[in-house]
């Protein structure tokens, strides 16, 4: 039986936002958006495009990426992200 090939994205998918000093992490992360977003301040804010317009996450919050294509912010309570 033949696989097919990988999608350029996996629908369903989230990323959380790492904490500002997860380089790795960041790096992967803004691969991930591509030009659907952008760090926009040291303490690891996120800017994201989303259906609903621009939208900010934070360290601990989840991106989801829809069936539709679109981003999705999910935001946590309590602690921002683990350390």
């Amino acid at each position: 039986m033949r696989r097919s090939t990988p999608k350029a994205f996996d629908h369903g998918a989230a990323l959380r936002v790492p904490g500002p000093e997860d380089s790795r992490s960041w790096r992967a992360l803004q691969t991930w958006l591509g030009e659907c977003g952008a760090m926009i301040d040291p303490s690891g804010l996120v800017q994201v495009a989303t259906p609903l317009g621009q939208e900010v996450a934070r360290p601990g919050d989840w991106i989801v990426l829809s069936v539709s294509g679109d981003f999705h912010v999910a935001r946590t309570r309590g602690q921002a992200y683990d350390a």
